[in-house]
């Protein structure tokens, strides 16, 4: 009796169990690549882009939304203390988003993520460390500028704006 008791109690709580266990999911809009400008930075940014959003089930190729980007890097030289020992080299990343609906053909976001960091720069042009630190920094400004908008991705709507 004590058994039987026990196993039906059992079922119940696997029936409540299964019951409250069912997710709603929500369509999430799937996003294509279009063209990305850039060059190699360019080709960097495009596996960026596609690895986040295949990693967030939202990347599909035959998508009506389109992701058109490009990236540029600025470099500057500035010295940053009175007695003029330490160089440094500032690397500001630039890149420009639009979203594009294909289908109904209008704009649904158009913005402008920036990033910048600097290094210590050795003053002659023996130094690989200069351009190792050069490809470094490019290469971490591009990942951050795709997580901020990857970030903001969540948050839109995908309404056009014209």
């Amino acid at each position: 009796m004590y058994k039987i008791k026990l196993s039906i109690l059992l079922l119940i709580s696997l029936f409540i169990f299964s019951c409250t266990n069912k997710q709603i999911d929500t369509p999430n809009p799937k996003y294509s690549l279009a063209s990305i400008g850039g060059g190699f930075n360019g080709l960097l940014l495009k596996n960026y882009l596609m690895a986040s959003l295949k990693n967030l089930d939202i990347y599909d190729p035959n998508s009506n939304y389109e992701i058109k980007a490009s990236i540029s890097h600025d470099s500057n030289l500035f010295i940053t203390n009175i007695d003029n020992t330490s160089d440094r080299e500032k690397i500001s990343t630039n890149l420009s988003i639009q979203i594009n609906n294909t289908f109904s053909e209008c704009r649904i976001m158009i913005d402008e993520f920036n990033v910048s960091q600097f290094f210590i720069y050795a003053p002659s042009n023996k130094f690989l460390s200069n351009e190792t630190a050069l490809r470094e920094i490019k290469k971490n400004n591009t990942e951050s500028t795709v997580k901020k908008f990857i970030y903001k991705l969540r948050n839109i709507s995908n309404e056009c704006d014209d």
